[in-house]
């Protein structure tokens, strides 16, 4: 898909798609909700860093072994997502992919080790490298090892 209409898709139905994208895939287990046009999709249970409630995300993701790789892009804008501050304040979350629920902790990576999996990541969703080059906010890779 042209990250054009998904930037486009997002800024026009995003508010409202992602909560039912969410509550779909919580319900179906993530048999409705993992696959989707960019890729694979998780769900990034966070805690709130103002309100310490759960905050749960569905995320696109590139697997790299045992972890998941996203990308703090928030769809190219100039501000960092909720769930990336979350996540910088406490760095322990919950990812969801398909059925399963595994604890994890979360390694934010900028600079040369964000630089490193770039190229592996552009390569497997392309969009990432057009949200970079609509802000000039560094987008974080983060690395989720779960954990047992």
């Amino acid at each position: 898909m042209n990250p054009k209409y998904t930037v486009a898709f997002d800024r026009r139905f995003g508010r409202w798609f992602y909560p039912v994208h969410r509550r779909i895939y919580m319900m179906s287990g993530g048999l409705v909700g993992h696959r989707s046009p960019m890729g694979p999709m998780l769900l990034l249970t966070t805690t709130g860093r103002r309100s310490g409630e759960p905050r749960t995300t569905p995320l696109l993701y590139m697997p790299d072994g045992d972890d998941y790789l996203v990308v703090g892009s928030n769809g190219g804008r100039d501000r960092p997502p909720a769930w990336l501050l979350n996540l910088e304040a406490s760095p322990t979350a919950q990812v969801q992919v398909r059925r399963k629920k595994r604890p994890a902790t979360a390694q934010v990576l900028r600079g040369e080790d964000a630089a490193a999996l770039w190229p592996r990541l552009t390569e497997h969703y392309d969009g990432w490298a057009y949200y970079q080059q609509l802000t000039d906010r560094e987008l974080p890779v983060v690395r989720l090892v779960p954990t047992t």
